[in-house]
C-alpha cells in the first residue's frame, strides 16, 4: 500500500504578511487544492494524510466535499517543524503502508508519471526524491556581498517533492534526527543522516513550487497545460 503525506501546515512567510499561499487562487482552485487532486488522481496511491494547522480541518473537509476527491484521506494536525509535521502524518498511515510519498501542499504542478517514478525507486532502493540538475553557474559567498568562488554545478541537483521512502526508512530517519535534536527542512536530509542512500529521480517537465508572489504565473500557465 501507498500513502502520500500532503504537509500544507506550513506559514509560508516570504509570501507576505497575511497570505496563506496555499489558499491562493490560481487556475480556478486554491494552491492546495491543485496538489491534493494530484495525488487524488495518481493511480500508484492509496490513500491521503494531509497534515494541516489546527483549527483548519474543516476548510480542508470543505475542499474534499467542492471538489469531489474520492480517495480515502485523514486530517492531521502539524507539528511545530516540517520534520514534526512528517512524523504526525506518518502516525497517521494506515498500518498496511510499505511506502510514503512525501509532498509540499504549495508543489501543484506534480505529475502522476513522477509520483510513480518515484515510488518505483523507493520500493528498489528504500528512498528517493524528485529533483533536476543545476543549470545555473553557482558562486560561493562568504560575506553575502563579494563571490568567493564558482561552484562546479555537474555534481548539484536541485531537490523538489515527492520525497519517497519505505516507511520504515523515513521512520528510522527523522527519528535519528529527533534524538539529536536536529531540525531539518528536507526529509532526504534525514536519511543522510543513517547513512541511507537516496536515488535521485529527474523532474523532466517543471514542478515548480510557490513561494514567493511572482512564482504564480509560472504555476498558473503550467496548471492551465491541457496534461495537467
Amino acid at each position: 500500500m501507498v500513502s502520500a503525506i500532503i504537509v500544507a501546515a506550513g506559514k509560508g512567510t516570504r509570501m507576505g504578511a497575511n497570505v496563506d499561499k496555499l489558499w491562493l487562487e490560481v487556475a480556478g482552485r486554491p494552491v492546495v487544492a491543485h496538489t491534493w487532486k494530484k495525488f487524488n488522481d495518481a493511480p500508484a496511491v492509496d490513500e491521503i494524510i494531509l497534515v494541516v494547522r489546527d483549527g483548519m480541518q474543516s476548510h480542508f473537509t470543505g475542499l474534499a466535499a467542492q471538489f469531489h476527491f474520492q480517495k480515502p484521506f485523514k486530517l492531521v494536525a502539524g507539528g511545530a517543524e516540517r520534520q514534526d509535521s512528517v512524523w504526525n502524518g506518518l502516525a497517521a498511515v494506515s498500518p498496511a503502508t510499505r511506502i510514503v510519498a512525501i509532498q509540499d501542499a504549495a508543489r501543484p504542478c506534480t505529475s502522476a508519471e513522477l509520483i510513480a517514478a518515484t515510488i518505483a525507486a523507493a520500493r528498489e532502493t528504500g528512498a528517493a526524491v524528485a529533483a533536476q540538475p543545476v543549470t545555473d553557474t553557482i558562486k560561493e559567498t562568504t560575506d553575502g556581498q563579494i563571490i568567493s568562488r564558482t561552484v562546479d554545478r555537474s555534481k548539484l541537483w536541485s531537490v523538489q517533492t515527492p520525497q519517497t521512502f519505505r516507511v520504515e526508512v523515513i521512520r528510522k530517519a527523522i527519528s535519528a534526527a529527533r534524538e539529536n535534536n536536529l531540525i531539518l527542512t528536507d526529509d532526504t536530509a534525514a536519511c543522510e543522516l543513517i547513512g541511507q542512500p537516496v536515488r535521485l529521480v529527474k523532474s523532466i517537465s517543471p514542478n515548480p513550487k510557490v513561494t514567493v508572489p511572482g512564482d504564480l504565473p509560472f504555476v498558473e500557465s503550467r496548471l492551465r497545460q491541457p496534461d495537467l
